[in-house]
């Protein structure tokens, strides 16, 4: 997939719009199981931690496709 506009419809869309949204995913889902395993207690500035769990997965969802999986 790469960096490249996805048309969508006649409209370009930017991949790392779709990054995003995985990264966002992966950080519902990590979030969720942590909150679970060690409870609402253990993380004391919650907001930080999700923005940099959001940034973590959005730029390694974007390094996975654009590096890995980028064709000769």
């Amino acid at each position: 997939m790469g960096l490249q506009e996805i048309a969508v419809g006649g409209i370009y869309l930017s991949p790392l719009l779709i990054y995003a949204l995985m990264g966002f995913i992966a950080t519902l889902t990590v979030r969720s199981l942590l909150h679970w395993v060690a409870g609402d207690y253990a993380l004391w500035y919650e907001a930080w931690f999700d923005i940099s769990l959001f940034v973590i997965f959005t730029a390694a969802t974007t390094f996975l496709f654009t590096v890995l999986l980028q064709s000769p």
